[in-house]
C-alpha cells in the first residue's frame, strides 16, 4: 500500500520529486476511506470512480498551487454534478448544476473534489451521523462534522467547512486538526447555502496550519503565510480566557494551565480581559443568528416546514418573532461597533489565544457541543485558527484558537503556525 503523506504540502513535494503521482495518492486515500468510512461516516457522497474521473480533469503537478490535490466539500456547498442535500430530506437527490465560487477557484488552482462531507441540518444543530476518529464514542462537533472527521482520519488532506457560530473551529478542536476560519468575507461565499449573512464564513480543515494557509492563498490570491512556513515567535501574545470562562470544563482549565507553562520563557504574554460589551455580544449572537436564519431559510419554512427538525423549527420560530426593524438595526449597529473597536481594545497585543471550545468532545449522544467559546470571535469577523496539540487526561483532543481583528489573517496564521510547532 502506498504511504500517504501526512500533509498536503508533503504530497505536493512528493509529486514534484516524482516519488508519488496524484493518481497513486488518490488511490491510497480511497483505500484509507474503505477502511475507516464504515466506522466514521464522514462522507455524504463518495464515489471512487467519480473521484478518479475528476482527478483526470484536474491540473497536473506544477500547474497550480493545489495541482493534484483532492478536497472534501461540506454538503451545504455546491460542487457541479454532485449531490447537495444540506443535511435535509428537503433536498434529497438534488444535484448541483454549478460550482460554488470557492470550489471553482480551487479547481482553477488545480484541485479536484474527492467527495461531499456530512453536515448537520442546514449547518445548525441536528447532528450528522459522523463519528469522531480522534475520540471514539464522542461527537466530532458540528456543523462541519464530516470535513473535520475526514481530515482527522487521514481520508483527505483538505476539506471545506463553514462557520456561523463555531462550525469550523469547534469540530477541528474536537477532532484534533487545524481549522481556519478566515476573516469575514475573505473567501468568496457565492454558492454556499446561507444561514446567517452577518456571520457565514467559508473555512478550511487541514493537518497543518501551512496546509490551511496554502488553500486560502490559492483561492484568494493573498500571500497569507507564503515564505514563512516555519515562522518565528510573535512579539507578544494575549491570553484571553474568554468572557464565558465560567463555562469551561475541567479538562479545558487544565489544558489552559498547561498552555501557560508551555509558553513560559518562549514568548511574552499578557492576560487580557475584554470590556463587558463583548460578553453581551456573546448573548446577542444566537438571537441575530436565529433572525437571519429565518430570513435565509424562509422558502424551506414556507414550503417544507414539516421536513424541518423540531430543533430547527424552534430556532426559526424564535427568529421570526424577533424580526422588528428596530431589533435588526440595533444588532447590526452592535456588530459594526465592536468590529471597529476590537483592534483598539487589543492595544499592543493584536494576537489573542483563547479556548476553542468548553473542553474536549462530549459524548456522541449529547449533541455537537456548545459554540459558546466561538460566538464572540465569529461575530467580530476576525480570523480564527484552531491549534491542536493539547489533550485531556483520557486522550481526547483539547483545542485553543489564535484570533485577531478582521484583516489580520497573515499575522494570525503565522502565530498559529508557531504555536502548533510548540504544542506538537
Amino acid at each position: 500500500m502506498t504511504t500517504i503523506p501526512d500533509t498536503a504540502l508533503a504530497a505536493l513535494a512528493a509529486f514534484e520529486a516524482g516519488t508519488l503521482t496524484p493518481e497513486g495518492y488518490l488511490r491510497a486515500l480511497l483505500e484509507r476511506c474503505a477502511e475507516a468510512e464504515p466506522q466514521i461516516h464522514a462522507w455524504a457522497h463518495l464515489d471512487p470512480e467519480g473521484a478518479l474521473a475528476r482527478l483526470a480533469g484536474a491540473g497536473a503537478p506544477g500547474q497550480g498551487a493545489l495541482a493534484g490535490l483532492p478536497i472534501g466539500v461540506k454538503d451545504v456547498i455546491h460542487a457541479e454534478g454532485l449531490p447537495r442535500t444540506c443535511g435535509s430530506p428537503i433536498y434529497a437527490g438534488a444535484i448541483s448544476p454549478v460550482d460554488a465560487a470557492v470550489v471553482a477557484l480551487a479547481r482553477l488552482a488545480g484541485a479536484y473534489v474527492m467527495g461531499k462531507t456530512e453536515t448537520t441540518e442546514f449547518a445548525t444543530y441536528r447532528p450528522a451521523p459522523t463519528r469522531n476518529p480522534a475520540a471514539p464514542g464522542h461527537t466530532p462537533g458540528g456543523s462541519s462534522s464530516g470535513s473535520a472527521a475526514a481530515v482527522a482520519a487521514g481520508m483527505v488532506p483538505l476539506a471545506l467547512g463553514t462557520q456561523t457560530a463555531g462550525s469550523v473551529v469547534r469540530p477541528a478542536a474536537y477532532c484534533g486538526v487545524v481549522g481556519y476560519k478566515p476573516s469575514f468575507d475573505l473567501i468568496e461565499p457565492g454558492g454556499v447555502k446561507a444561514l446567517a449573512r452577518s456571520f457565514d464564513t467559508v473555512g478550511v480543515f487541514a493537518r497543518s496550519v501551512a496546509d490551511a494557509a496554502l488553500f486560502a492563498e490559492a483561492v484568494t490570491g493573498l500571500p497569507l503565510l507564503r515564505g514563512a512556513r516555519a515562522p518565528e515567535a510573535p512579539r507578544a501574545i494575549g491570553l484571553c480566557r474568554s468572557p464565558v470562562w465560567d463555562r469551561a470544563a475541567p479538562e479545558m482549565q487544565a489544558a489552559w494551565d498547561e498552555l501557560g507553562a508551555r509558553l513560559r520563557g518562549k514568548v511574552a504574554t499578557v492576560e487580557l480581559e475584554l470590556p463587558a460589551e463583548y460578553g453581551a455580544a456573546i448573548e446577542a449572537h444566537p438571537r441575530i443568528m436565529a433572525r437571519e436564519a429565518f430570513q435565509a431559510l424562509s422558502h424551506e419554512w414556507h414550503s417544507h416546514r414539516e421536513l424541518l427538525s423540531p430543533q430547527l423549527r424552534a430556532m426559526l420560530e424564535e427568529g421570526r418573532d424577533d424580526l422588528p426593524g428596530e431589533a435588526q438595526a440595533e444588532g447590526r449597529a452592535m456588530i459594526d461597533r465592536l468590529r471597529q473597536r476590537f483592534a483598539a481594545d487589543l492595544g499592543d497585543t493584536p494576537i489573542l489565544v483563547t479556548p476553542s471550545a468548553p473542553g474536549a468532545a462530549p459524548a456522541f449522544d449529547s449533541g455537537t457541543g456548545s459554540p459558546d467559546f466561538n460566538r464572540l470571535w465569529t461575530l467580530l469577523g476576525g480570523p480564527c485558527v484552531n491549534v491542536p496539540g493539547l489533550r485531556a487526561a483520557d486522550g481526547r483532543p483539547v483545542g485553543v484558537q489564535v484570533v485577531g481583528p478582521m484583516g489580520r489573517d497573515a499575522e494570525v496564521l503565522r502565530a498559529a503556525a508557531w504555536l502548533a510547532g510548540l504544542l506538537a
